[in-house]
């Protein structure tokens, strides 16, 4: 019985790494049509936050990977330097919706719709200050990713209006 139990177990566990890899390797196959990978993100889920926003319709995360990280709290971009290559930023946005538990007004996420994706490589995007843009829009229904077919969503001419910033709309906020 025990030996039994332990191989049920054993079985279970596999199984769910194994389709939690699937999943995985489905979401980070994408290629955006500008050329970038949802891979060159992995692991942005975990990446530190960098400031939030809100819209009418999006509730919106702005996270970074360590080496972008390190230039905010090195000063970067109010002092003059630019963001390094290698620097990578992610946007998540949520549908919002009313918190039917908190006894106050607050809007909360309700459901996940998009990641837009943001990566400095100063070789591979030279006519675009060095950023490179994606989307991948994410359907709560079918729980899968696809890459957004459109150029990149508001991409490198939205973001011309923040250039003296090297591009980039939301600085570390204090914490």
């Amino acid at each position: 019985m025990r030996r039994r139990s332990r191989f049920t177990i054993g079985i279970a566990t596999a199984a769910l790494v194994l389709g939690s890899a699937v999943y995985a390797q489905d979401k980070y196959s994408l290629v955006s049509p500008s050329g970038i990978a949802f891979s060159d993100f992995r692991g942005y889920e975990d990446w530190a936050v960098v400031s939030s926003a809100r819209t009418d319709e999006v509730l919106k995360v702005i996270v970074a990977n360590p080496i972008m990280i390190q230039a905010y709290k090195a000063g970067v971009p109010g002092n003059g330097q630019p963001f390094p290559d290698g620097s990578k930023i992610v946007k998540l946005q949520w549908r919002p919706k009313k918190s039917a538990e908190a006894p106050f007004v607050v809007d909360v996420p309700d459901v996940f719709t998009q990641a837009f994706v943001i990566e400095k490589d100063s070789k591979r995007f030279p006519d675009s200050g060095g950023w490179g843009y994606a989307l991948f829009n994410y359907e709560a229904a079918s729980d899968k990713f696809t890459a957004d077919p459109s150029p990149s969503d508001c991409g490198h001419a939205c973001h011309m209006a923040v250039k003296a910033k090297d591009y980039i709309f939301h600085p570390y906020q204090k914490r």
